[in-house]
């Protein structure tokens, strides 16, 4: 909707900059706000490019100022590719029955949900979520979650007061809600767990009080005198509210001290395969197969190259005798590979502490006037996968391979000033000339795609047989991205280093299919490495805390008393990459990135970050069950 492209620009742009100012209706308006509100109130169920065309049409200054916000937003990847076509769909192109087959879906959800617990309860009763918001607030149950929350975020400077309409000072989190911590589930289950039968007829019945003549008109009296209570405020005002189960501010206590003890529970992605018996027609016995338990490899197909890639690096510790062998200059690499053999091979020795080229220089000639830079240019081979697109406005120029053919495109491009839409549309009409005196076009162009793949399949000649290369091994072809990363195994070295082997899910399945174990627990490239732990995606790990002083190796974990402390330093693995590690806070339900929130909802770490931490294994119930691997 418009009012969420609106949201996500006000944290750093004045509002001005997002609406059109006709946008605004009033230039009046000292209350900006206002104005958002009495927008989205006219936009009312429209979607939000059809309610700018209803407003100031579609070849307006405020309808391609507002795309224009939208186009720069994808380009940015501020937004995904779905949020991008919502925001530009119009109302006619909503898919027919779109909202109604979510209604009939939550509806069935909720049908079979009551038939399971009839299964295990004799009597199980529905009720709206009307009346546990009522309960919740009458208890005041209202805001306990950010009472729970308020200290780390008042920490990190994100709370302020608000002034209610009696003009007290209210305590609120800026931009947070209940529904940002995973406990607001437990809390509504804790007031439906306290919700009796005289709450709901109570409340179904209510209208049934104010009219004596009404048939349940009695029974609700009744029922009101037993679990309604009147209280009077400071003004003189009386409410009534419904009777907590016990004092309220013991059960307000007693939520508190419960729910900061609760623990958070993830399906942590383990399986790889599943084994399948498959009937073969004309066969007795069925066929065992081994069925991946998600997707293999993406769509694409790639296919393959290599280039020369340079770059300057200074020389270091990390100067093997591999790394110095693609040393551009001979005269260098001749120098370097003497200096390592001096110290036995050893690059920490060699080029480290005393003998950094700084302290201890390395001359190319015999009279020691030439001295090697410290930075050298080094030249390796590097794959590149390729893949054959069209020419449209959604092509990078900067991907494409050949650079002779970006140069065409960047001139064709500022020939319509940038205009992407112009530039790249009706090439038919409008043709991209390679070479405009032999006629030919460009119409489809080599770009770059994924920096790794693993072949499909191997070449083959026209009667299917094999083609091998110079040293006898098959070709490989058809080149495909592995997708998501199924585990990275944590391994310490002989000097006591971290080492990771990150294995992807086509990796997995691989193993598995060949009868090797997934998770290499000894390593046969590392006899010297000693394995830790694995880190697959909504795994648990405890982290050590420098600020508070707390060590996971100093407390039982399977202590319930000390869940409190363990909360606050317990993460979930949320995305995993070579030496870059992605953690959530597990009460955490969203994957926002704020800078001011890193370390407390969410952690950024490489291999030398983990350090300390302690995987643990939580069941269904938020009880942690087990320590390490």
């Amino acid at each position: 909707t418009y009012i969420d492209l609106v949201k996500l620009f006000t944290k750093e742009f004045d509002i001005e900059h997002i609406i059109p100012k006709a946008v605004l209706f009033d230039d009046s308006f000292s209350n900006k706000t206002l104005a958002v509100r009495d927008f989205n109130r006219f936009k009312s169920n429209k979607t939000g490019i059809d309610s700018i065309v209803e407003k100031y049409g579609e070849n307006s200054e405020d309808y391609n100022r507002y795309v224009s916000i939208i186009e720069k937003l994808i380009k940015d990847k501020t937004i995904s590719k779905a949020k991008y076509n919502k925001l530009l769909m119009k109302g006619t192109e909503i898919p027919d029955g779109f909202i109604e087959r979510d209604l009939r879906n939550t509806q069935y959800i909720s049908k079979k949900a009551k038939e399971m617990l009839q299964e295990v309860f004799r009597t199980v009763t529905p009720i709206t979520g009307i009346v546990t918001s009522k309960l919740r607030n009458d208890w005041q149950l209202i805001n306990v979650m950010q009472e729970l929350n308020w200290d780390k975020y008042e920490k990190l400077g994100l709370t302020k007061y608000e002034k209610n309409k009696d003009g007290k000072k209210i305590p609120r989190i800026i931009d947070w809600t209940k529904r940002n911590d995973h406990r607001h589930h437990a809390m509504d289950a804790l007031t439906v767990a306290f919700t009796k039968h005289n709450h709901i007829q109570y409340y179904n019945f209510l209208n049934a009080r104010k009219d004596e003549k009404h048939k349940e008109y009695a029974k609700i009296v009744k029922i009101e005198k037993s679990i309604v209570e009147t209280i009077e405020d400071k003004k003189g005002n009386r409410k009534r509210l419904m009777k907590p189960p016990m004092p309220i501010k013991e059960f307000r206590a007693e939520a508190k001290k419960h729910l900061e003890n609760t623990l958070i529970s993830f399906k942590a992605k383990n399986k790889v395969v599943t084994r399948n018996k498959n009937k073969i027609r004309g066969q007795d016995k069925p066929q065992e197969t081994l069925t991946p338990r998600g997707q293999l490899h993406k769509e694409t197909v790639y296919g393959k190259s290599k280039f020369y890639e340079t770059k300057l690096e200074k020389i270091g510790a990390k100067f093997d005798e591999k790394k110095i062998k693609t040393v551009a200059k001979k005269s260098y690499r001749e120098v370097l590979l003497k200096r390592l053999a001096e110290f036995d091979n050893e690059p920490k020795k060699a080029f480290g502490g005393k003998n950094a080229l700084t302290k201890n220089p390395i001359y190319l000639d015999a009279a020691e006037t030439i001295e090697l830079p410290e930075k050298v240019k080094l030249v390796t081979i590097v794959n590149q996968f390729s893949i054959r697109k069209d020419i449209t406005p959604e092509l990078k120029i900067e991907k494409v391979v050949d650079k002779g053919v970006q140069i065409i495109l960047q001139k064709r491009l500022d020939e319509f000033n940038g205009d992407v839409k112009k530039a790249f549309v009706n090439l038919e009409e409008n043709p991209i000339w390679l070479n405009k005196e032999k006629g030919i076009q460009l119409k489809r162009v080599t770009i770059t795609g994924v920096s790794n793949a693993e072949a499909l399949h191997h070449k083959k000649d026209h009667l299917g047989k094999e083609i091998l290369d110079n040293d006898g091994n098959p070709i490989p072809t058809d080149y495909v991205s592995t997708g998501n990363n199924h585990h990275v195994a944590i391994y310490k070295d002989g000097e006591g280093n971290l080492q990771e082997e990150v294995v992807s899910f086509y990796e997995a399945v691989m193993r598995k299919n060949v009868g090797v174990d997934v998770i290499l627990k000894n390593h046969p490239d590392h006899p010297d490495w000693e394995f830790l732990f694995t880190m697959k995606q909504n795994e648990m790990f405890v982290f050590p805390n420098e600020d508070t002083g707390f060590n996971p190796n100093e407390t039982d974990l399977l202590a319930d008393e000390n869940y409190k402390i363990i909360t606050s330093n317990l993460f979930r693995v949320q995305k995993i990459t070579t030496k870059d590690y992605w953690f959530r806070h597990h009460l955490e339900t969203t994957v926002e990135n704020l800078k001011e929130t890193k370390e407390v909802t969410w952690k950024r770490l490489g291999i030398n970050g983990i350090e300390g931490i302690i995987k643990v294994r939580i069941n269904h119930i938020g009880k942690i069950v087990k320590i390490g691997e």
